[in-house]
């Protein structure tokens, strides 16, 4: 808790059970800006979703496997921005629905 409440970036390089803590994600979003400091959050994936939502990209560094895979969270994140397509899990780039909101952000969207 102490890193990312110090350095934010420093959840990327934690363990999926680290980015599953939502106090400890809530933290590095705050630190980094990607989401403000509020109690409006009642679960890890309502933080994701509100980071991804204003920065898509966010995805690749901050969402653990299992949120990779959530149609709602990548959903958000590619409405956002197309590319976040590149880091959803496999099952979620092989969707219709996601990846016709991918490219209508971003006719490259890959």
């Amino acid at each position: 808790m102490a890193a990312v409440a110090q350095k934010g970036r420093a959840l990327y390089y934690a363990s999926d059970d680290l980015k599953n803590d939502k106090e400890i994600v809530m933290a590095a979003l705050v630190k980094l800006g990607h989401i403000e400091a509020t109690d409006q959050f009642d679960t890890l994936k309502e933080v994701v979703i509100a980071a991804v939502a204003k920065e898509g990209h966010v995805l690749q560094y901050y969402a653990s496997d299992e949120l990779k895979n959530d149609k709602e969270v990548v959903m958000a994140a590619v409405a956002q921005y197309g590319d976040a397509l590149y880091f959803a899990s496999d099952e979620l780039k092989n969707n219709k629905e996601i990846m016709m909101a991918a490219v209508a952000q971003d006719g490259s969207a890959r």
